[in-house]
């Protein structure tokens, strides 16, 4: 049943964006090292740069996994209950 609080209450759905940025670390490590050997350091730079942010991103998936079923419930917790006010 939609309640029409979902933007205020969607889950994120950390194992997907645990996956897309493995995907993306793998990339920005590979044209990283693509572009540095291929005497491109701007390209190396950016990819670098990309790298880092990938870097820290992957670091807050993990650790809002690791933090429990607060930050990625599974099936057998209860939705959110819908706000009591509407604005």
């Amino acid at each position: 049943m939609r309640t029409g609080s979902e933007p205020s209450t969607a889950r994120s759905a950390l194992r997907a964006r645990l996956w897309l940025s493995v995907w993306g670390l793998v990339w920005a490590i590979v044209g990283t090292a693509a572009f540095a050997v291929a005497g491109r350091p701007g390209w190396a730079i950016a990819c670098g740069v990309l790298w880092l942010i990938v870097t820290v991103d992957l670091a807050m998936v993990l650790r809002h996994i690791h933090q429990g079923p607060h930050y990625q419930p599974g099936p057998d917790i209860p939705p959110y209950r819908p706000p009591e006010h509407r604005l």
